[in-house]
């Protein structure tokens, strides 16, 4: 008896090996448009404060390019944190991002094309090694790079090694970043994740500027991976 040749519907096709993303339909961009409308809507009632302990900034460190980490539950308004304490004084400053390369992730990525970033699709899952190297590309370029490490599946404040592999193929610096929110919505999901309400304070939290070494055994990574995530969870405060 012959074998069935025919492949599952819901596979993506691959080209070459190499794993296609999706991309956002029409539906994905409308929605992606309501929900930059909305964040930047609800972002220009908050009441900003800026918990800049360790200098970071007055030390003028950030002046080349870096790696913002911060928490995948706190997506919603990081962007707009990174043009107001970023870009408004370094306009010139671009970035690339780490999105997932699945369904929902196309939805993300326009989101990030609206507020002017550049998205590379990939995950710890899908597309991560890919993913890794194009943003390298984009860090040669001398573009800023997000990444939330504990995405995109969790658990919920525990650090994957990607930010490690990251740090360590660009030697950018991280700058850990998270924030605290007065009024807020938490969701029901695997990160809790955190809505903004209007009128709302946000207390905006950067910790030092730090750089791993670009060797490192496994257990040193582990280490390394430790010790990023200590940093983060430092600075949030639920």
């Amino acid at each position: 008896m012959a074998a069935d040749r025919t492949q599952p519907a819901t596979r993506r096709p691959r080209l070459g090996g190499i794993v296609v993303p999706h991309q956002a339909k029409w539906h994905q961009r409308w929605v992606a448009a309501l929900v930059y409308g909305l964040i930047r809507g609800v972002a220009a009632t908050l009441r900003f404060r800026l918990h800049d302990e360790a200098g970071t900034f007055a030390a003028g460190a950030l002046r080349k390019p870096i790696i913002f980490c911060t928490w995948h539950n706190r997506l919603a308004l990081c962007l707009v944190i990174y043009r107001r304490y970023l870009l408004r004084h370094q306009p010139d400053r671009r970035m690339a991002a780490m999105v997932s390369a699945s369904k929902d992730g196309a939805l993300l990525a326009r989101i990030l094309e609206l507020f002017g970033v550049q998205p590379v699709r990939g995950s710890s899952s899908r597309r991560g090694s890919q993913a890794l190297r194009e943003l390298t590309a984009w860090a040669e370029r001398g573009y800023d790079l997000a990444i939330t490490p504990d995405g995109p599946r969790g658990p919920c404040y525990v650090v994957q090694e990607g930010v490690v592999s990251l740090a360590q193929l660009t030697g950018l610096p991280i700058v850990p970043a998270s924030y605290q929110l007065g009024w807020k919505i938490r969701m029901g999901s695997w990160d809790r994740f955190q809505i903004p309400l209007p009128f709302s304070r946000c207390d905006v939290r950067f910790g030092e500027l730090f750089r791993l070494p670009r060797e490192a055994g496994a257990a040193e990574r582990e280490a390394l991976r430790q010790q990023v995530e200590d940093r983060l969870k430092a600075l949030t405060r639920d």
